[in-house]
């Protein structure tokens, strides 16, 4: 699924920074001029303009690619990126419904769920599934092999055994326990 992001991302840099250097050269080549502007600051803008997007979403793209190749969901810096990435999009789908249409209103929409899909498919943990092999918690009885977490108590102490609601003859009230902490890794960088 990232692959896919990576992809419609790559390709879409590569169709908006040849968007705005094929307009750039047309505004040069006509002349063309905007309340007084000169056309050549026009031209140029458009250009650096198309450089400047088509390399943002390269980046978004390869941010990706690295979600992908590491089977890990983004943090920091490539997350901000994809989720500028898919607030651009929203924007972008917006202005392209009033001015070029459905079919680019369609195109952005499916841009940006593909983009909130791979922001949210990935957990902090590790990959699409997250957690440990055996489908467990580490050290909880998913995974035999797998070694408890620092603070943790072992499977199957600090619950008290249930009899039934009723406190049976010879029963203390039970004392409430105290949750184990659970401990996050800490978010790296793609």
């Amino acid at each position: 699924m990232a692959w896919v992001v990576a992809v419609v991302l790559l390709a879409e840099a590569v169709f908006i920074a040849a968007l705005n250097w094929f307009l750039g050269m047309v505004v040069d080549r006509q002349g063309m001029s905007l309340a007084g502007l000169d056309p050549d600051v026009m031209s140029t803008s458009s250009k650096v303009a198309g450089v400047v997007f088509g390399l943002y979403f390269a980046v978004c793209a390869l941010v990706a690619v690295l979600v992908a190749v590491r089977d890990r969901a983004p943090a920091g810096l490539g997350r901000v990126l994809l989720i500028s990435a898919a607030v651009v999009h929203g924007l972008l789908g917006a202005f392209a419904w009033g001015l070029v249409g459905w079919t680019a209103f369609l195109f952005m929409m499916v841009v940006l769920g593909l983009i909130v899909l791979l922001l949210v498919t990935y957990d902090r943990v590790g990959g699409v599934d997250g957690g440990a092999p055996g489908g467990g918690v580490p050290g909880q009885g998913g995974d035999p092999g797998a070694k408890p977490e620092p603070g943790a108590a072992p499977a199957g102490v600090g619950a008290p055994a249930s009899r039934g609601d009723e406190p049976q003859d010879g029963d203390e009230e039970p004392q409430d326990s105290v949750p184990a902490q659970i401990t996050l890794p800490a978010p790296t960088t793609p």
